[in-house]
């Protein structure tokens, strides 16, 4: 077999089964090789951002490697956007990327660009495959490496030489990667330790985050919980590791999350971190961020520990492995008293919106929760949508919450619900995103109506970059900058140019028989095009660099300044 041929031989030995890419003159060789594997689903994306969302969104919803393809230069380039989305959100993906032929690297050949240096910042490892006869042994430690320990994108560039060459080397399944073991079990004595830390806590909380989703721990979160009798608040992309329904459940903590899920945080004397890394966006301000409470951190990446908490007691291993040890070593606690003070902030401080003054975002995703029982698989663009979202729409259970975290990636909805609704073709599957993000890879409304997916996109359009309008509002004398959407198209005759259908939702009593009728629909994609009210704002809300404790509950009088942010927004 020729090179091409043994990068395919490779995705079917990996049980591949979409590719998504967009071919060029360096990878045409191993796209005339993928001729010869039907079995393998060659999705054409318009544009490789939007396949490395789709690959990306494949992997969120069924816990396999997403795969992308594209050429060299710009085909490749046009992939950071989303090999940073996938790093910082620690998602499975290998991307294939084409290149110049061996001779002319370095020589500013056409169409060449130093991928392997480009991408080292935002991939968990990358291969630039000079000899063809390697291409076994990488293929096989990219799929390895993207899917085990922490998770990660995985970067092989292939000169159009190399895939072209005859390969005289054997598939093994051994490598060997020195000094690459991920842990699984945590240590005797960690546990130990911690089950003592959590036997003399009267306030507990378990801070969950994507790492449980990723080991698939959700049945083990759930028992600990259970077993202690202690809340559960989670990241933003641990939604879906603890039934958000479930009475222990304060949803989402940090700075757009629940009042009383932040309260719980303030006033817990003992925090455990499963598979979360006290990010910014959860912490605040890290001199204040729970001082007198003990700290257990549980994580497959050491790296994180006392990377931004110094934790009392770290335990490295597999989320998943790590409880299932640490249950039978805990007992019930005495936290009533706690559970009944959180019960009362719950009533205090609800989820709240203004129900008068025309359509809003909030009743609309609200109303959605109700329609779909909490069941669909939501992905989301970054903005106030996407806190709204995550507000409103309750997730019980794993891979079915897909949002952008760490890189907040603007454009990430649309093409992830694609990557999800190819990978679980069973599963109702809704795209909510902002008239801003939207447009960003809107293109790929071709891709979902060629497949004739049923997902179904509600574009939440307030005709604002809101998220930076609400900024600019709060902490910048409401001096508005280059926020305005003037200019935005009828999305609803922008899908039907793609042959999709669509719904205007421009009334607050047409919500549910807009939103039942595009549920309904499933001969292909649809949208529903929500014109919400402009100036809404999303709280709760803690400013960048403030503590917990200044978190703002609700809209502040309008005669009252606030401090500009430390952190970005």
């Amino acid at each position: 077999m020729n090179g091409s041929q043994i990068i395919v031989e490779a995705l079917r030995r990996h049980g591949v089964d979409y590719l998504f890419g967009y071919p060029g003159g360096a990878c045409m060789p191993i796209f005339d090789a993928l001729v010869d594997a039907p079995e393998i689903k060659i999705v054409l994306v318009r544009h490789e951002q939007g396949g490395t969302h789709m690959a990306d969104g494949y992997a969120r919803a069924t816990g396999k490697p997403g795969v992308v393809l594209v050429t060299s230069g710009p085909g490749a380039t046009n992939t950071v956007t989303g090999l940073l989305t996938a790093q910082m959100d620690s998602v499975p993906m290998v991307v294939l990327t084409g290149q110049t032929i061996t001779p002319n690297l370095g020589k500013d050949a056409f169409q060449e660009a130093d991928v392997f240096g480009v991408t080292m910042p935002v991939v968990k490892h990358s291969y630039l495959v000079r000899e063809v006869n390697d291409l076994p042994r990488v293929m096989n430690e990219a799929f390895h490496l993207a899917t085990s320990g922490r998770p990660g994108p995985v970067l092989v560039d292939l000169p159009k030489d190399v895939v072209s060459a005859e390969c005289e080397a054997d598939f093994t399944d051994e490598f060997h990667l020195p000094g690459y073991a991920p842990p699984a079990r945590g240590l005797t004595e960690d546990l130990e330790k911690a089950a003592e830390l959590i036997s003399s806590s009267k306030k507990p909380l378990l801070y969950v985050g994507a790492g449980a989703v990723i080991a698939q721990a959700s049945r083990q979160v759930i028992g600990l919980a259970e077993k202690l009798q202690a809340p559960v608040t989670t990241t933003l992309l641990g939604k879906g590791a603890f039934p958000e329904t479930h009475p222990l459940s304060v949803g989402m903590l940090g700075m757009h999350g629940t009042a009383y899920a932040n309260k719980t945080v303030v006033d817990c004397d003992l925090i455990m971190a499963i598979g979360a890394r006290w990010d910014d966006r959860i912490t605040g301000k890290v001199s204040e961020f729970c001082p007198d409470a003990t700290k257990i951190h549980i994580d497959v990446d050491p790296a994180e520990f006392g990377k931004i908490i110094d934790p009392d007691v770290s335990i490295a291993g597999d989320a998943k492995l790590v409880l299932e040890d640490l249950i039978p070593l805990v007992s019930k606690l005495d936290s009533q008293p706690w559970l009944k003070q959180i019960e009362k902030w719950k009533k205090k401080y609800p989820l709240k919106f203004p129900k008068r003054g025309g359509l809003r975002a909030q009743q609309v995703l609200k109303e959605l929760d109700r329609l779909t029982d909490s069941k669909a698989i939501i992905s989301t663009d970054v903005g106030q949508h996407q806190m709204w979202t995550a507000q409103f729409c309750k997730t019980n259970e794993e891979r079915k919450w897909l949002s952008s975290g760490g890189a907040g990636t603007m454009g990430y909805g649309l093409p992830s619900a694609i990557g999800a609704q190819l990978g679980c073709p069973d599963e109702l599957v809704v795209a909510v995103v902002g008239d801003g993000g939207f447009q960003m890879t809107m293109p790929e409304l071709a891709t979902a109506a060629i497949h004739k997916l049923p997902i179904k996109i509600l574009i939440i359009n307030n005709r604002y970059l809101g998220m930076v309008r609400q900024w600019q509002q709060l902490f910048f004398d409401n001096r508005e900058s280059g926020v305005d959407m003037m200019g935005n198209p009828d999305f609803v005759k922008i899908g039907e140019a793609y042959g999709i259908k669509g719904f205007h939702l421009r009334r607050t009593g047409d919500i549910t028989k807009v939103l039942q009728k595009a549920l309904d629909y499933n001969e292909g994609p649809c949208i529903i095009e929500a014109e919400v009210v402009k100036s809404d704002n999303v709280f709760p809300m803690i400013p960048a660099g403030a503590a917990v404790a200044e978190m703002i509950i609700d809209e502040p009088p309008s005669d009252k300044k606030l401090e500009k942010p430390v952190g970005s927004t």
